[in-house]
């Protein structure tokens, strides 16, 4: 989710797994639109998309990303990258009413993007992202996802044991087969593999992610249901 140079991107071809990128802003080089159709032709069955940052940051591209991708068959994941040196509730606001709901058909469950402390001790921080995804799961009535990487999780966090039951998007770019995993989670539901993934009808380099089927059956877990088969 973090800014990346545009060279030496790998080209990535469609795992056995459900893939799909995640973009913000930055994937719409020079203001182009992505090209939906070309990413679900590419094997990709689903995408995450930056929705809102902190309390006032909604990504200028996601209403256009969300309705094209929606046309071509992609699974939406939206996702909040969180400012905690403010308060969190107003940015589940924030987040739950850009998205207009996470609960409709191919709609993954809200995403919290996690990698900042802003200057919070790990039981503050702690104390923040309790606080923040209970007033996401009140507003958009599903269990959220956290996106962290394992060194912030393990320092920032304290390593904390505390959120599994939240599915875990795990951001993990060493190339070993299994990503590290922190906090003792009992499994990894997405793994962001490469932070400079080239994918089909997007422009320049690109995150790119795999489901592992921890939340079961693709297409029960993104609302989809008979579009796609079992993962």
């Amino acid at each position: 989710m973090s800014v990346v140079t545009l060279g030496a991107m790998m080209p990535v071809a469609a795992h056995a797994e459900p893939s799909g990128p995640d973009v913000s802003s930055w994937q719409h080089v020079d203001g182009r639109m992505i090209d939906w159709h070309a990413v679900r032709a590419a094997g990709h069955q689903f995408a995450m998309v930056k929705a809102t940052e902190g309390l006032h940051y909604v990504n200028p591209y996601f209403v256009p990303d969300s309705i094209l991708m929606r046309t071509a068959g992609v699974a939406r994941g939206t996702y909040h990258y969180a400012r905690p040196e403010l308060p969190p509730e107003p940015q589940a606001a924030l987040y739950a009413a850009t998205v207009l709901g996470q609960n409709g058909p191919l709609d993954l469950p809200p995403v919290l993007d996690l990698e900042t402390s802003g200057g919070l001790s790990p039981a503050a921080l702690v104390d923040w992202t309790h606080r923040y995804l209970n007033a996401l799961q009140a507003l958009t009535g599903r269990t959220p996802i956290i996106y962290t990487y394992p060194h912030f999780w393990e320092t920032a966090m304290g390593d904390s044991s505390a959120f599994h039951r939240y599915p875990l998007w795990i951001a993990d770019y060493r190339g070993n087969p299994e990503p590290e995993v922190p906090g003792d989670w009992p499994a990894w539901t997405f793994w962001q593999t490469t932070d400079r993934g080239s994918v089909p009808g997007i422009g320049g380099a690109t995150d790119v992610n795999v489901y592992s089927g921890a939340q079961g059956d693709f297409a029960r877990f993104a609302n989809m249901s008979g579009l796609f088969g079992s993962s």
